[in-house]
């Protein structure tokens, strides 16, 4: 397990921006050969998908041979609704770069059989080879996607309903009004996390200082499901100073003092550095 601690949300984000560009790059996708993301929502992967967007623009990497899964998606919400999890994406990153729509895949809320859909996804993803990178956000309980405290560390992608706590948090974007904020989801389980070939968690502000604490310092508990990824075997958080609030100075002393052997991580490749790229 690795902690990326960062001066602030920014350098957070293009940290693990770079982090991800350089896997899309070493991996070298083709027509045959795909490589996967599993992607978030949320306001926190923002400053992650600008600069992704930006590394696009000026030709640095390409999306065109990347398949994406997303974790999650409200149940009867309409597609093209402003606030669904599909118009995001769109809206903040599949519409900026070139992926191809067939492989940009995000669980249909309003499917008939909402089960099927549900094992439909899991089985995308085992076609597609599993995932390469899990990148994933976390709320202030430590909720990863929408698997809510107190869900199975094993579980799979499934309908679920959401807590109240989550409810009132995405009330800002629903006008304030809690009635209009959809109560159940279809959300990637954490299982489905864990199976990824590596896991990236972008854990950002104060108010997220307590979850952080709990993922990294304290044992694996399915009330904080975050921690189940102290057990996989190649888990990156990234996060900014705000977020290590609640960790030991001897925790953060620690990974920090880890950073410059870190930091290489996201260095260019030497085509990315020597060669000038234009969009």
């Amino acid at each position: 397990m690795k902690l990326i601690i960062l001066d602030d949300y920014d350098k957070a984000s293009e940290w693990a921006a770079k982090y991800v560009r350089n896997r899309i790059f070493q991996f070298n996708p083709g027509p045959d050969r795909f490589f996967t993301l599993g992607l978030p929502t949320g306001s926190t992967p923002l400053g992650l998908y600008k600069k992704l967007i930006e590394f696009f623009k000026s030709g640095e990497i390409s999306f065109k041979y990347v398949k994406t899964f997303n974790m999650d998606e409200y149940v009867a919400i309409p597609r093209d609704h402003p606030e669904s999890y599909h118009s995001f994406m769109w809206n903040n990153f599949f519409k900026h770069i070139d992926i191809r729509a067939e492989n940009a895949h995000i669980l249909n809320g309003n499917a008939a059989d909402l089960q099927a859909e549900c094992q439909a996804f899991e089985d995308k993803i085992k076609a597609a080879g599993g995932i390469q990178i899990f990148i994933g956000g976390i709320g202030p309980d430590g909720h990863i996607a929408f698997n809510e405290p107190g869900s199975s560390l094993a579980s799979r992608t499934r309908v679920k309903t959401l807590a109240l706590d989550t409810i009132q948090a995405n009330a800002r974007f629903f006008d304030g009004d809690l009635s209009k904020v959809p109560n159940m989801a279809l959300t990637v389980g954490v299982g489905t996390v864990m199976d990824a070939r590596e896991v990236l968690i972008l854990i950002t502000g104060a108010h997220k200082a307590f979850a952080l604490y709990k993922a990294i310092e304290e044992g694996v508990n399915h009330m904080w499901t975050v921690s189940a990824f102290q057990q996989h075997p190649q888990t990156v958080f990234v996060c900014d100073e705000d977020a290590t609030l609640e960790l030991r100075v001897k925790t953060v002393k620690y990974f920090k003092g880890m950073m410059p052997m870190h930091n290489k991580l996201v260095d260019p490749p030497q085509e990315i550095a020597e060669k000038p790229y234009s969009a």
